[in-house]
């Protein structure tokens, strides 16, 4: 079921409960979705869909559901990407890349990280 896409609002909220290191609905609620004017019957939806899908699980510690994420953020944010370029870009990358020429702030970290990732793509080319 992992497979299933997530939207941006519900891809925030797993980030914020991966960050907490796992939370309750109120405290989700209260930390991240009162800022968003989220109701907390909003937030508990989003969390079980979210669990639906398998990004998160729940475990009951003193009568209360605490949530956590079943994988890394890197992981969950690698997912959002793959989904996106698929289906917004069609498959294809050289509109991110375009993007991000044109893009007036880009660190030397980050250009560091895109030349690295270059690198390693040419790098599978060769040895394929």
């Amino acid at each position: 079921m992992r497979g299933k896409t997530i939207g941006d609002q519900e891809l925030a909220l797993l980030q914020y409960v991966s960050e907490q290191g796992g939370a309750t609905v109120g405290e989700v609620a209260a930390g991240f979705g009162e800022e968003r004017g989220l109701a907390r019957s909003t937030v508990l939806t989003m969390m079980e869909r979210l669990r639906g899908k398998a990004y998160l699980q729940r475990k009951q510690v003193q009568g209360v559901y605490r949530y956590a994420a079943t994988s890394g953020q890197d992981s969950v944010v690698q997912g959002a990407v793959a989904s996106f370029v698929e289906k917004t870009l069609q498959g294809s990358v050289s509109p991110f890349v375009a993007f991000m020429s044109h893009k007036a702030e880009v660190s030397d970290q980050e250009l560091a990280e895109l030349e690295a990732l270059v690198a390693q793509l040419q790098s599978r080319k060769r040895e394929s």
